[in-house]
């Protein structure tokens, strides 16, 4: 075998090593792949005859990546994933027309989905690809045109566009607030409080904004704004959101405010491209779009 042939195994086989890989059985992911136990074997056999080393450890209950494995699985998953991302490109005739777009669940869910048939009208030319994702992530890596991003104007390599501000306000079920004495912003530090993972600081941010020192509490954890917003429906406590995302709830009285001000929050949402893709065509109709939508110019802060 000449060492071009060997560097480049089939794609039958990656596809079989990253499937045992990622799902951590021959069983799991010959039936992913359609094909028989045997076969997904014998797939993997090849791949170790043809670089001479050991890709996964097998005992009589497990199968684990071998330390040379998990460097391999890796590669072969980034690899697996341009490949299909070129084919998608390839077989929709709009490669150059492609955007890759980063959106946090419940932003993307309820604020942006519904307007973005009017962008698909505008642009026929352009795909979006949607990605969800909760905080910062290497754009290269996930490959990755842009992102919305709730935070500060700060991400590294980067280009923040300010898109709004949020306002944040307590909130609880109709059916909480009518079994408790709750008159006053300083009765809700001694309710259930619900919190949010990735804003763990919320909370003391909006006491001190009362004037009132912030409970030291345990309180139950979520990652999702639309999470949360269910537990509060179902009246674990109480929640501080963003007016943007419960507008809803709060029409439909499934939710109601508690009492204490509405705070704006320190951070706020961007649209954050990495300085590699500003010339990026569909990233800037997208930009300019988007603001659009908002009615507001842009105000760019590089980082």
């Amino acid at each position: 075998m000449n060492v071009q042939r060997r560097l480049l195994p089939n794609t039958a086989a990656l596809a079989a090593f990253e499937a045992v890989a990622r799902l951590g059985s021959f069983t799991a992911a010959a039936r992913e792949l359609d094909l028989t136990q045997g076969a997904v074997s014998r797939q993997i056999n090849l791949l170790e005859e043809q670089f001479g080393r050991r890709l996964f450890e097998r005992d009589s209950r497990n199968v684990r990546l071998s330390a040379a494995g998990e460097t391999y699985a890796e590669a072969v998953r980034s690899a697996l994933g341009q490949l299909r991302d070129a084919a998608l490109g390839l077989m929709s005739n709009r490669h150059s027309g492609v955007l890759n777009l980063a959106i946090l669940p419940t932003f993307g869910t309820r604020w942006l989905m519904p307007l973005i048939p009017d962008f698909v009208a505008r642009h026929p030319d352009i795909t979006i690809n949607f990605a969800t994702r909760i905080g910062r992530f290497d754009f290269a890596r996930e490959r990755l045109d842009a992102a919305i991003h709730h935070g500060m104007p700060d991400w590294p390599d980067a280009e923040s566009t300010l898109l709004m501000r949020e306002t944040v306000m307590p909130v609880v079920s109709p059916e909480f607030l009518a079994t408790r004495a709750v008159v006053a912003a300083s009765d809700i530090s001694r309710l259930p409080l619900l919190h949010m993972a990735t804003r763990p600081g919320a909370w003391s941010e909006w006491f001190e904004h009362q004037g009132l020192e912030a409970p030291t509490g345990p309180g139950m954890q979520f990652e999702q704004f639309g999470t949360v917003a269910q537990a509060c429906m179902a009246g674990l406590g109480v929640a501080l959101l963003p007016e943007i995302l419960i507008a809803g709830e709060l029409q439909r009285r499934q939710l109601v405010p508690a009492p204490g001000t509405p705070m704006q929050s320190r951070s706020a949402y961007y649209l954050v491209v990495p300085h590699d893709k500003r010339g990026h065509p569909p990233v800037a109709s997208f930009r300019d779009w988007l603001l659009g939508q908002i009615g507001k110019e842009p105000a760019v802060l590089a980082w």
